[in-house]
């Protein structure tokens, strides 16, 4: 049969029916499963046949949620996990060992910086960060321990790109295990599998959720590294819950759909906020002032639904600018049918010295939006109504 296209994959991927031929896959609400006899439920544990035994393990809506990702991946295997952090953590324990070493792009997200500075160094794993635009100097950072190569792109929050098809070759190079961060652009618009990644993990519940509902993570990619993850989080528990999996695979179904208008509507925010007197300067992945336009178009089919901007006047403006927002949600979530707005450098890096927010491209000015499928005339009128009453 001819190979299906994204759309297609992301609806009519669904595993085996049951005597009822249900059009749309029912709810799996089991903690566990039953056997045919003594033989059956030995054979299974010894994993001489596939197939559920408890739901920590797995369950039938959540390997359709992983399967549906694999194919938008193109991935070979996959995990799904409570939370985007969770999948962030299990995936880095699952591979790594007292000794080891992990390079990083120095643009991440928080409370991944913070496994990294503050949990990872407990067990003896450590890592270096190298900034966005200095990856032609990374073999000065590899070392004899250095197993993985972590990234996100477009990065959180300043929405910068890295080059991943350099990337996948200094990682195969060096033999690392290279894991990219696809949360902002979703496999409908970046799939780093293409371009050497090894691992792509999501936080679910951002866009491929998209309505703010439940909280999800997911890993896949290489079959050999997802069994290790796989294991290990067996043992641990951090697997998604069979109600968040069937949600999810019924979100998946609209993916395609939603972030066409997210993309639409925030290159259109991006262009306005180009125009107002009261910003010093606007990213978003396919406007053409940003930095790595080129390469934003090379590797993503539009830019995503992220715009960062920074505000004239610094931290006092901000906060008159947030306090006038009436229409868009103020909140650290992102993808969601609603806009939102996050200040980073009080909320979601927080955490961070000033120093290291610098580094991040962090200002105390700027803003993130993640724009929403509102009309973008009403998204832009609260934008416009709040800037200039600062």
């Amino acid at each position: 049969m001819k190979k299906k296209r994204f759309e297609t994959e992301a609806i009519r991927t669904q595993i085996e029916r049951t005597r009822f031929l249900e059009h749309s896959n029912p709810l799996y609400l089991t903690s566990s499963f039953v056997f045919e006899d003594s033989e059956d439920m030995r054979a299974s544990f010894a994993e001489e046949k596939e197939r559920n035994i408890y739901s920590r393990y797995s369950n039938p809506n959540s390997s359709e949620f992983i399967e549906k990702v694999c194919k938008m991946e193109g991935a070979e295997d996959g995990f799904a996990f409570a939370s985007g952090m969770s999948a962030v953590f299990s995936t880095f324990a699952a591979l790594l060992s007292s000794g080891d070493h992990i390079l990083s792009a120095r643009s991440i997200f928080g409370s991944t910086h913070s496994l990294f500075t503050q949990v990872f160094p407990k067990w003896n794993i450590n890592h270096s960060y190298f900034k966005t635009t200095e990856t032609p100097e990374l073999d000065a950072l590899i070392t004899p321990h250095t197993k993985i190569l972590f990234v996100e792109s477009p990065t959180n929050p300043a929405v910068d790109i890295l080059d991943l098809e350099a990337l996948g070759r200094f990682s195969k190079k060096h033999n690392l295990i290279m894991i990219v961060d696809n949360c902002f652009a979703t496999p409908y618009l970046q799939q780093p599998i293409k371009f050497g990644a090894d691992l792509v993990i999501h936080s679910g519940t951002k866009l491929m959720d998209g309505q703010g509902r439940v909280l999800a993570g997911i890993t896949v990619g290489r079959a050999d590294l997802i069994d290790q993850i796989y294991r290990y989080s067996r043992i641990t528990g951090p697997a998604l819950s069979p109600f968040n999996a069937w949600v999810l695979s019924k979100s998946l179904e609209t993916l395609g759909v939603r972030v066409d208008r997210h993309c639409s509507n925030a290159l259109k925010v991006a262009e306005f906020l180009e125009t107002h007197k009261s910003v010093n300067w606007v990213k978003y992945p396919f406007l053409k002032s940003h930095p790595q336009y080129e390469l934003a178009r090379k590797q993503m089919a539009a830019g995503g639904c992220v715009v960062a901007f920074e505000i004239k006047g610094g931290l006092d403006t901000g906060k008159r600018f947030f306090d006038s927002i009436g229409l868009l949600s103020l909140s650290a979530n992102l993808g969601d049918t609603r806009s939102i707005v996050t200040h980073p450098a009080s909320t979601t890096h927080g955490k961070l010295s000033s120093e290291e927010r610098s580094e991040c491209g962090i200002t105390d000015g700027m803003v993130r939006i993640s724009v929403g499928l509102e009309h973008v005339d009403d998204i832009i009128g609260d934008i416009q109504q709040a800037l200039d009453n600062i």
